[in-house]
């Protein structure tokens, strides 16, 4: 065997001996402390009870000298009271002799003299007191004075009433007593003299002189409510309290004083020694103590301070935190999350499924995949998933979960941590990418449509000239005509043939100048003009459907200024768009048995304030457009009709624009669209 495994051996032997050794030294320092706690608590227990004693004692004397001032005091002034002159018939005499002794006992605030029916004769204010106000209204039969020298009359004695609250000016006021002392002559009460105290100033005149620091004496009822109060307002630890009992003719007062000791002191003399001798034997230990609590500050002050800087991180991270048990319960989440989901932590922390972020569409769904997670402890996909959350406002928002095994110190797995990133932006970043690419391609095919445009404008031209020459040339053949029918007949339509083929070739012509963006010949054209040229094109096709046409010309309307051809051509989309719908459309509604119609009109617009506008309109009684289609009909190479391209109404309204007009279309009753566009007259400018 090595030497430091035979090392090793003698330590594993010694072990126990040493546990033994350490086990003693500790019960040993644990007896001594506590019998030393033991005896220190018995003897600050003997010296409290000791010094309790003593105070309560003082206090008990001082309340008995006070009690005895304050009888000394009112028997002064009883008697002062009763050798005030008795004839009323003097009130000179009386009232100086009541001014002076309301001049010499602060405590007495009024003086009244009152006949035998209660009715004062005269009414003396202490000079102390001018600013009070009239105490109590004379003659009042339910008043404290009343009750007292009713009190007074049948004990033929003076009499005291019980205590009152007087307001004063200020929100303030004091509490108050009669005295009334009858005026008795010849086994009759000719009279009362009546003296109002002041509990607050007879007690701040008599007792607060002789009160400590640490005292306050008070009035109080019999059920402990204080009347009057002076003295100290301070608390210590300990409060001490001596009632007297004032038993005077008509009511009775408790005087209560309380006392106040910060704490017990030990006995000076006998106790020192001890207190001392015990906290020398306490040094050791506190030393041991000290370096303990050092030791448990330092790591506190770390174990605060790694806190903060981890919280510190979670609360400035954008991505939100949250934690939660092997039982789904939510245990953390940071302010990042909560901002996301517009919720406080106090909401989500502690709550289980179904969360309150939860979508309840996708309640249950959530559930089941929580439950299946947690019954087979499987851990997340790597690359995170996407789920689906509702804010507090009601709004839901894509989210991206990432989530990893949550493991604590002992390296057991208790929980999930998982990190939400709020995909929204992402989300919609990409459909404007997709929305910008859709629109890049409608672009491009617009401009392949220009090219095409351009490009057949250009191969069109030669056959129609050829067509218009070969027209013309029959023409000449013909002249001079026949006078057969059927010859005239061939000559109108060669000349419709050359007005077609002449038509075309404007069309062309303007197709290709609207390509090229050059600027259009605009001319005054009358608006008879406009539908007459498009009549017959219309016509024959609304044969063809069995649609009944209806043309109204508002009269004296005033010539456009436009593009004829490309008006026209305006005129002709609408107009078969319309004949189209009414093709199609299956008979419901109100109005469903009422045969096709379709209506132009023309009539006077007003734009503004200059009414220098003309309103061409198209309408029919079709199926209508419903709501979905409304928010593309415009939109290039959107169509409802397979055999449709989607150009026509979105070149409609650009050729409108152009003139400086406007393209809309609103709902008819009972059924049908109504199509519109505006058209300068020829004496405005656009």
């Amino acid at each position: 065997m090595s030497r430091p495994a035979r090392r090793l051996q003698r330590a594993l032997l010694r072990l126990p001996h040493r546990w033994l050794l350490a086990w003693r030294r500790w019960s040993l320092w644990a007896l001594l402390a506590a019998l030393v706690a033991s005896i220190l608590v018995t003897l600050v227990w003997l010296a409290g009870r000791y010094e309790a004693s003593q105070v309560q004692e003082r206090l008990d004397r001082d309340a008995a000298d006070a009690l005895a001032d304050l009888r000394q005091r009112l028997g002064a002034n009883l008697r002062d009271l009763g050798a005030l002159p008795a004839e009323p018939e003097a009130p000179a005499q009386w009232e100086g002799a009541g001014r002076e002794l309301l001049a010499r006992q602060r405590e007495l605030v009024r003086l009244q003299w009152r006949d035998a029916g209660m009715a004062p004769a005269a009414t003396l204010h202490s000079p102390w007191h001018s600013a009070m106000p009239q105490l109590t209204e004379p003659g009042a039969t339910h008043s404290e004075a009343a009750l007292a020298c009713t009190n007074a009359r049948r004990l033929m004695a003076a009499s005291y009433s019980s205590s009152y609250y007087q307001p004063l000016p200020g929100g303030t006021g004091m509490e108050m007593m009669e005295l009334c002392i009858p005026l008795v002559q010849a086994g009759r009460v000719r009279g009362y003299v009546v003296a109002t105290y002041s509990l607050q100033i007879l007690l701040a005149d008599v007792v607060g002189p002789l009160l400590g620091r640490s005292q306050e004496v008070s009035f109080t009822e019999a059920d402990g409510t204080r009347l009057a109060v002076v003295g100290a307002q301070r608390r210590g630890s300990r409060v001490f309290t001596a009632r007297q009992l004032i038993d005077l003719p008509g009511t009775t007062l408790v005087l209560r004083l309380d006392g106040w000791h910060a704490a017990p002191s030990l006995f000076p003399n006998v106790l020192t020694a001890l207190v001392t001798a015990m906290s020398i034997a306490l040094v050791s230990v506190l030393a041991v103590l000290l370096r303990d609590t050092r030791r448990r500050l330092r790591a506190e002050r770390d174990l605060a301070e790694a806190l903060a800087l981890r919280k510190a991180m979670e609360d400035s991270l954008v991505t939100g935190l949250r934690a939660r048990d092997l039982r789904g319960r939510v245990t953390y989440v940071n302010p990042a999350f909560c901002a996301m989901v517009g919720l406080p932590a106090s909401e989500i922390v502690g709550r289980g499924a179904p969360l309150p972020y939860w979508p309840p569409e996708h309640a249950e769904e959530y559930t089941a995949r929580q439950e299946r997670r947690l019954a087979n402890r499987a851990s997340p996909p790597a690359a995170g998933y996407e789920s689906v959350f509702l804010r507090s406002d009601g709004t839901r928002f894509p989210v991206m979960i990432y989530e990893a095994p949550l493991i604590n110190a002992q390296g057991l797995h208790t929980g999930w941590m998982g990190s939400i990133l709020d995909v929204s932006e992402q989300r919609r970043a990409e459909e404007l990418s997709r929305t910008t690419h859709e629109r890049l391609q409608a672009t491009a095919r617009l401009a392949t449509v220009g090219e095409m445009a351009s490009l057949l404008s250009h191969e069109l031209n030669q056959p129609l000239v050829a067509i218009a020459s070969y027209a013309t040339g029959s023409l000449n053949l013909l002249t001079p005509s026949p006078a057969d029918a059927q010859w005239a007949e061939i000559r109108l339509a060669l000349e419709r043939i050359a007005a077609q083929a002449e038509r075309a070739g404007r069309v062309i012509k303007s197709v290709h100048d609207f390509v090229r963006r050059r600027p259009h010949a605009r001319a005054a054209v009358e608006v008879g003009v406009l539908f007459d040229a498009v009549l017959p094109i219309i016509r024959l096709q609304a044969q063809k459907l069995g649609v009944q046409m209806r043309l109204e010309i508002d009269p004296d309307l005033p010539p456009a200024l436009c593009d004829a051809t490309m008006v026209e051509q305006v005129l002709l989309n609408l107009t078969r768009n319309a004949m189209q719908a009414m093709d199609g459309a299956a008979p419901s509604g109100q109005g469903a048995d009422a045969p096709p119609v379709l209506e132009l009109r023309a009539r006077r617009a007003s734009r503004g304030s200059s009414p220098a506008w003309l309103e061409l309109s198209v309408a029919d009684n079709g199926s209508g457009i419903d709501a979905d289609v409304a928010e593309r009909l415009f939109t290039p190479f959107y169509t409802t009709r397979a055999e449709g391209m989607g150009l026509g109404l979105s070149l409609c309204r650009t050729v409108v624009e152009q003139h400086g007009g406007h393209l809309w279309w609103a709902p008819r009753q009972p059924r049908g669209t109504v199509f519109a566009f505006t058209l300068p007259c020829a004496s405005s400018r656009p």
